[in-house]
């Protein structure tokens, strides 16, 4: 490990040089490219240098007791030890964290499809709730939400409902909310105060840009056709709704929240190529399922990952066994809790991996 960090320790400081170069401030494109390599290593570099210069104070620190022979002072520096030598260990744990190796996609944007499952009318609210849960947690991280499309219920739920998220890290917080999510509480249209269970799907997919994800027109089929949703005063009045088919997969995907049929055209695109991206990546995943690296961050759509319990204020998260009594602040966007804990677990078992290799 430390051979690793001397390494990360040489490549920042030549990085530093290289942007006081001038043959490099006189290009933006580079100098933008070393500066976002450079704020990246920034966080390890400055841990690995407190963690030298602990080492140091501890080396110190040892050779001090060693030599001193008054019983107060000899306490007053035992103290001093322990507490450096806690200091490492945490240090240390950091350290080995930070050099897991990164997900591609953890700094990407990501679309978010959320579809009603078992239960009716009330699958769709549970739906319309996830929505705000994940719009409003989008909120308090400083992130833009956008509507690609959504298919309404009568009663103010979703039958689906598609969504970017826009802000740096995205991806990495919120791609383990992937799967199934349950809810039992008294639906709104029951009368006779039973309880019910209804479920709802939630896919978080990476954003992908052409460049990454290569579609060849002639594999896919455009209609355009009127638009029958929200959209403002062109809604029902011009062939602004995109619908395309994906002929070798059979993906369909309309868009018509826009006024414009290229901005329809372009979100669907968008969808289209995180869906591909993810169909490939599942694939992988069957392929390599003995060598999966974290069950946590395996984004089975068909898993039940979380159970938001109404009568008990109570969410559990199956995968890692935690639970929250919080479920008005959950319901309101406040998931860090949930969000923090999985982010442990996944990063405990690939250190347990990188152990075992």
């Amino acid at each position: 490990m430390l051979d690793k960090l001397a390494a990360v320790d040489t490549r920042y400081n030549e990085l530093n040089d290289l942007l006081a170069s001038p043959k490099v401030t006189s290009q933006p494109e580079l100098l933008m490219k070393y500066g976002q390599e450079q704020s990246g290593l920034e966080p390890v570099v400055t841990t690995y240098r407190r963690y030298r210069e602990v080492l140091t104070q501890l080396k110190d620190a040892r050779g001090m007791m060693a030599e001193e022979t008054d019983e107060e002072m000899r306490a007053m520096i035992r103290e001093e030890v322990d507490n450096l030598d806690s200091e490492i260990t945490e240090l240390e744990q950091e350290l080995q964290v930070m050099l897991l190796p990164k997900d591609p996609n953890d700094d990407k944007n990501v679309i978010m499809e959320i579809r009603a499952g078992a239960g009716g009318d009330e699958a769709g609210l549970f739906a319309a709730d996830l929505f705000r849960i994940y719009s409003r947690y989008a909120e308090s991280q400083g992130w833009k939400t956008t509507i690609l499309s959504r298919n309404e219920s009568g009663i103010g739920g979703f039958k689906e409902i598609v969504f970017q998220v826009t802000g740096k890290g995205a991806y990495s917080k919120l791609k383990y909310e992937s799967g199934v999510h349950r809810v039992q509480r008294i639906p709104q249209t029951e009368s006779g105060g039973r309880i019910h269970t209804s479920t709802a799907t939630v896919a978080v997919l990476p954003e992908m840009d052409e460049v990454e994800i290569e579609i060849d027109p002639n594999e896919v089929r455009i209609d355009i056709f009127r638009s029958s949703g929200p959209g403002g005063q062109s809604v029902n009045t011009t062939d602004s709704a995109v619908r395309l088919t994906h002929v070798p997969t059979g993906i369909v995907i309309s868009c018509q929240d826009e006024k414009s049929q290229l901005q329809n055209k372009t979100k669907a695109f968008n969808i289209l190529r995180a869906r591909l991206y993810d169909i490939e990546q599942q694939r992988l995943q069957a392929e390599h399922g003995a060598t999966r690296r974290s069950q946590v961050g395996s984004g089975d759509r068909s898993e039940k990952i979380r159970t938001y319990n109404f009568p008990q204020t109570r969410v559990t998260d199956h995968r890692i066994g935690f639970t929250s009594h919080r479920l008005e602040n959950i319901l309101n966007g406040e998931i860090d809790e949930f969000i923090e804990a999985l982010t442990k677990t996944d990063q405990e078992e690939k250190l347990k991996q990188l152990v075992t290799v």
